[in-house]
């Protein structure tokens, strides 16, 4: 895999998942990477001077991904810095535990437009210049959850199904453009995400993988990195499940 000459946008890329696909581009030759994020500021700015300090052009944003003007702002400080945006990562995802019965209008609001919408806020704003040089690729973080539902996890499994469904439909309207749209819908991954989880619980998890273990971010960033890659060119409006087996 060859990113040279390409600059990469990625939301929620302070860590975890996203902080590892920064990487992971930047060892492939990225020539920039914008590390977007929204809270975790120190662990931004950590990371921007990791990539700046092998080389890379880095630069943390932050962006409510919720919020159209922020992540408009986003994008405008990118292409002055670095140009057109070739590759987004929508990445930034929040999760949330609970009898449905328990679910306030709030709290689905929150993680609907959180995972859902601020994909959608991020691709208007990418895709002009991605159309118009008739090159680009797009890949969405959905969740093994959005495939197949998770009990007490209606409102995120909803969100992540709304990826996919996303991803699919956007993929068939941008092919003409030669702009392509893909998901990775991850298993159990060890992020913080998972932190919350007992770890007698993430020991099931792992002996109910058939795998047997838990994933990494390693894991997804390296899938990430490859369907945005020229090895990958006519893959399009696909869900890669980067699960362990988990789901099948």
């Amino acid at each position: 895999m060859d990113f040279r000459g390409k600059t990469v946008l990625i939301t929620g890329a302070s860590r975890g998942i996203g902080a590892e696909c920064a990487l992971e581009f930047a060892r492939n030759g990225a020539s920039a990477i914008v590390i977007g994020y929204h809270k975790s500021e120190d662990q931004a700015l950590a990371l921007e001077a990791t990539l700046r300090d092998a080389g890379v052009n880095a630069m943390a944003l932050r962006a409510d991904v919720r919020s159209a003007r922020q992540v408009a702002a986003m994008f405008q400080k990118a292409n002055a810095a670095f140009g057109p945006v070739h590759i987004l990562i929508n990445n930034a995802g929040i999760s949330r535990f609970g009898l449905f019965t328990d679910i306030g209008e709030e709290e689905w609001d929150e993680v609907m437009d959180t995972n859902c919408k601020g994909m959608y806020l991020c691709c208007k704003e990418a895709l002009p210049h991605m159309i118009s040089d008739k090159d680009g690729a797009i890949v969405n973080i959905s969740s093994m959850w959005g495939q197949v539902g998770a009990s007490c996890e209606v409102h995120y499994s909803a969100s992540k199904a709304a990826v996919i469904g996303l991803t699919k439909a956007l993929a068939k309207e941008l092919g003409p453009s030669n702009v392509r749209v893909n998901c990775v819908a991850p298993g159990v991954i060890q992020t913080d995400m998972l932190a919350n989880v007992a770890p007698d619980i993430q020991r099931e998890l792992a002996e109910d993988t058939p795998l047997m273990r838990l994933g990494t971010p390693g894991d997804i960033a390296k899938t990430v990195c490859f369907l945005c890659a020229r090895e990958a060119g006519f893959i399009t409006g696909q869900v890669l499940g980067v699960n362990g087996g988990f789901v099948i």
